[in-house]
């Protein structure tokens, strides 16, 4: 069993004895989309594909607090953006946008010049430490300044 689900039952046990309900929700939910992944799979998840798991819940919540923002609901949008805060506090730390960059440069170096081929080559070193959409950003910028 992965040390980050571990860690995630550990912290929904302690909201409920503190009877955070909002906490015990929120990690009460994530616990149970593990256990989901963990069914798929057939095996316990790894520390990786629970990081994937929060993740997919993060960009969930993003997602509708924008939602919420646009109707003007924004009493439920803050509580999706502080549930996003507390998802964030068990993610790895996150790579140096310019450790990013360097490796982006690599990339083309090493002859890639098209975004797929920069993305297929760069992304698997920061898998669980940086957002597949900031890699891509920073390829564009660099692809650019290329040509």
């Amino acid at each position: 069993m992965s040390t980050l689900f571990q860690t995630l039952q550990q912290d929904l046990n302690s909201s409920r004895k503190a009877q955070d309900k909002p906490r015990t929700l929120l990690l009460g939910m994530i616990v149970a989309d593990v256990k989901n992944r963990q069914i798929e799979l057939r095996r316990d998840a790894t520390d990786e594909e629970v990081v994937d798991v929060l993740r997919k819940g993060i960009k969930r919540r993003k997602e509708s607090a924008e939602a919420y923002d646009k109707a003007d609901r924004s009493e439920l949008a803050a509580r999706e953006k502080a549930e996003v805060l507390i998802l964030e506090g068990y993610l790895p730390q996150q790579a140096d946008p310019e450790e990013i960059r360097t490796a982006v440069r690599t990339a083309i170096q090493n002859g890639a010049t098209q975004i797929g081929a920069v993305m297929g080559a760069v992304l698997p070193q920061f898998k669980g430490r940086a957002d597949g959409g900031t890699v891509s950003a920073i390829a564009r910028e660099e692809l650019a300044g290329k040509q």
